[in-house]
């Protein structure tokens, strides 16, 4: 059963998340003016309206005491952030590459962190206008019309209709994994990959697999939505051999977890953890629910 904090947490992420996407959109139909963070990054107006956004959606009452790590924003010294209990972790724009080549392929990751664990996710698709939303005690969903959020709840997670918003929104999603064939004895192995990151590395795993398995199709994708594949069941297998941050995952890993999947390190076979020292995260393998007998694949 979900608790009364996730239950408030979630009730105001949805939103901020949605709000958020709606910005990215508007600067999405006109031009993108690009420039370039030190580590040579893209960085547009989008981002930073997003990161805005975000910002002042969660930092209200009764939740501003949660501290917030944005990949936009100023980042709080490891000797502070190490005792935080809970946090925001939160990408406003994931997929900026994606977003500059207007693919679509972009997303707004909102995730609540307790104990170095995400317990809580929101994966927004804005240029597909379907959310994917967990919490622990909830499971994971697929929204296919997000406008339903700004119908039963205000921006600042106020109920619009009724007394229950976060019961209706349930209500018109759709349970994590979706009910569609996964056994790999009926279709091939389908690997989603980074379309704007791939490596070596994962050329050579999607080889390792296709002599292991058989017949396997990589799916290109951007940002977080491979995450929300694999959680669906679109997909079996996201592996994820060059660096990410820990504000590119802990959303989409929440979903797939809450809903059976796993997100691990290959060798450990350990799950991601949060709020590290240093906030780079090592390579991991993401699996669905349906695919947990692929993990004695993972040695890399």
């Amino acid at each position: 059963m979900l608790n009364t904090f996730l239950q408030e947490c979630l009730t105001l992420s949805l939103p901020a998340a949605k709000k958020a996407g709606e910005a990215i959109l508007d600067v999405y139909q006109g031009d993108i003016d690009v420039s370039y963070k030190e580590d040579k990054s893209p960085l547009t107006i989008a981002d930073e309206r997003a990161h805005t956004i975000i910002m002042n959606h969660l930092s209200v009452q009764p939740l501003k005491q949660i501290p917030i790590l944005s990949e936009e924003g100023k980042h709080t010294p490891y000797d502070t952030r190490k005792k935080w209990k809970h946090f925001w972790l939160v990408d406003p724009l994931d997929g900026t590459k994606e977003f500059i080549k207007r693919r679509g392929e972009f997303t707004v990751n909102i995730a609540l962190i307790h104990e170095n664990r995400p317990v809580l996710g929101v994966v927004f698709v804005p240029a597909r206008g379907f959310l994917y939303f967990a919490a622990e005690g909830l499971g994971s969903y697929k929204l296919e019309n997000a406008e339903i959020v700004g119908q039963l709840l205000s921006d600042k997670g106020v109920p619009r209709k009724g007394s229950a918003p976060l019961d209706g929104i349930v209500d018109l999603a759709k349970r994590l994994p979706l009910d569609q064939p996964s056994n790999r004895s009926v279709s091939k192995l389908m690997v989603v990959g980074s379309r704007s990151h791939a490596t070596k590395g994962l050329a050579d795993f999607v080889q390792t697999l296709k002599r292991k398995c058989g017949e396997v199709e990589f799916i290109p994708a951007g940002s977080a939505l491979k995450f929300g594949l694999i959680a669906e069941g679109s997909a079996h297998i996201y592996p994820r051999l060059s660096p990410t941050m820990e504000w590119d995952t802990a959303a989409g890993q929440c979903v797939v977890e809450q809903c059976g999947g796993a997100v691990l390190r290959p060798n450990e076979k350990t799950p991601l953890d949060y709020n590290k020292k240093d906030l780079h995260n090592p390579d991991f393998i993401c699996i669905g629910k349906h695919s947990r007998d692929l993990e004695h694949l993972f040695h890399t």
